[in-house]
């Protein structure tokens, strides 16, 4: 499964006095302490690294066992897998590619129908704006793509005709689609319910303070005492400048954009499609979601993208616990109140 990561730590060293991130890439799934002395608790830094999703995720947990924090981090690490074999489109084990090719499965994996659940919920609440039965847009624009040119109004149409969350048929013995070629992707919501459940397994061994990074980033505790977890939001027109800092609270962030997968330079055409037009929406550079779950914090900031600015900021207000960062293609930037920024 291909996905982008948005989020980076592009912040320096010091940000108003507190430590900014740095990662070590340590060995894969093993626990590297990283520079610095023990703080007060006799608690270290320790960071690893490991693959899924077609990318680095990355672990970093502060405690004061080496060995402990190593099984976390391999647990953390397995959790994340276990999501990445079951949903990604590419590999041809997984039932979500088993599911597009036949356009049935039987008896998919609790895990895989809890995400499809989540995905309806987000769905219902967006009126649609969700919708994990796009890859037949994706499919089109990338089969154009590799020729160098965009599909033909017809074969956007053709592609839209296939595109609707609510013809896939969930069950606990099978999952199919009402109509023959039809296709998900999870690339909006698999990660984040991978990081919910890389966490749930810090937890589980005794870890109190954790960054982890699927694609989608959760934080528990802080990188040391006073010193919270930061993440820098990528500028989407610079790479190596930040729209934002977030100063992380225990929340999941998570932030899709116009400027990682482009069909066009202009960033006109990408990898998010506005589900009602085939087309990718027009509004928004990108979008920056903190929520209480890595799940919610993933899909939203897709479907909110698609809202554009007035419908996502009206929507952000009504949910409890959620915040958002929005950057339009001009450069405007749109915050809720409480998101909690170090500087916009």
């Amino acid at each position: 499964m291909r996905r982008r990561t948005f989020i980076s730590a592009c912040i320096g060293t010091t940000v108003g006095g507190l430590a900014g991130l740095a990662y070590r890439h340590a060995n894969v799934a093993s626990g590297s302490p990283l520079r610095g002395a023990a703080d007060p608790s006799g608690a270290r830094l320790y960071s690893a690294t490991d693959t899924a999703f077609g990318t680095t995720i990355t672990a970093r947990v502060r405690h004061k066992d080496q060995r402990q924090a190593e099984l976390a981090i391999e647990d953390a690490f397995g959790a994340a897998r276990k999501v990445d074999a079951l949903m990604s489109i590419h590999s041809e084990t997984s039932q979500v590619f088993r599911l597009n090719r036949d356009g049935r499965l039987r008896d998919p994996d609790p895990h895989l129908l809890e995400v499809l659940r989540r995905a309806q919920t987000i769905s219902t609440l967006t009126n649609g704006a969700f919708d994990i039965t796009v890859q037949p847009l994706w499919s089109a624009f990338s089969r154009s793509a590799a020729n160098h040119t965009l599909p033909s109004d017809q074969e956007i149409a053709m592609a839209r005709q296939l595109v609707n969350w609510k013809h896939l048929l969930a069950g606990p013995r099978q999952l199919s689609f009402r109509k023959a070629g039809m296709a998900i992707t999870l690339n909006g919501i698999a990660q984040g319910y991978a990081v919910d459940l890389a966490l749930a397994a810090l937890k589980a061994r005794g870890v109190e303070h954790a960054l982890l990074d699927t694609g989608e980033y959760m934080s528990n505790g802080a990188r040391a005492p006073g010193h919270p977890w930061l993440l820098g939001v990528q500028d989407p027109r610079h790479a190596d400048a930040c729209a934002g800092t977030l100063r992380l609270d225990g929340r999941s962030v998570a932030t899709s954009g116009d400027y990682e997968t482009m069909f066009t330079p202009d960033f006109v055409n990408h990898h998010i499609f506005d589900p009602d037009t085939g087309h990718s929406p027009l509004e928004l550079a990108s979008v920056t979601v903190v929520a209480p779950t890595g799940w919610q914090a993933d899909g939203l900031s897709t479907a909110l993208m698609v809202l554009g600015p007035d419908k996502a900021m009206a929507l952000a207000a009504e949910l409890a616990d959620v915040d958002v960062l929005l950057v339009g293609k001009t450069g405007k930037i749109w915050t809720t109140p409480n998101l909690p920024a170090l500087r916009t």
